[in-house]
């Protein structure tokens, strides 16, 4: 059905149909798309990421160019510092919005996180960033 309703198409993602690849943003990290992108024409994104077990993050800080991110942690925990505010521990049921531009780093994760994220636009840009 390609018939849409305030630009945004119909879709739904199954996790038993859903597929984790290794392509992302991270190599540590493995994401499952939920087919928000293509539905909003690129406007929204949403994936599920999980750690890749025995994989640790290099915890560089960073920024991302976007709108809107969103992370709720559905299993496991990760660490996350944000300039400002320091770190802090999302565990199952945590939810952050992250500001745009707001510097910060995955610090440390369990080996089985997963979470999910919210993001708009689904493409954007990621800046290496210095420490605050």
């Amino acid at each position: 059905m390609t018939k849409l309703w305030s630009n945004q198409a119909f879709t739904i993602s199954h996790a038993d149909a859903g597929r984790f690849e290794g392509k992302g943003l991270r190599p540590f990290f493995e994401y499952r798309e939920l087919g928000i992108s293509s539905a909003t024409k690129g406007a929204y994104g949403a994936h599920v990421i999980r750690a890749v077990p025995g994989m640790e993050s290099p915890a560089a800080w960073h920024s991302h160019d976007l709108d809107f991110q969103m992370v709720y942690v559905t299993r496991g925990w990760v660490v996350f510092e944000y300039e400002e505010t320091g770190e802090h521990m999302l565990r199952e049921g945590s939810c952050v919005l992250q500001p745009p531009g707001i510097r910060h780093r995955e610090v440390r994760h369990s080996d089985d996180l997963e979470l999910l994220e919210i993001i708009s636009p689904a493409a954007f840009d990621t800046k290496d960033e210095a420490a605050p």
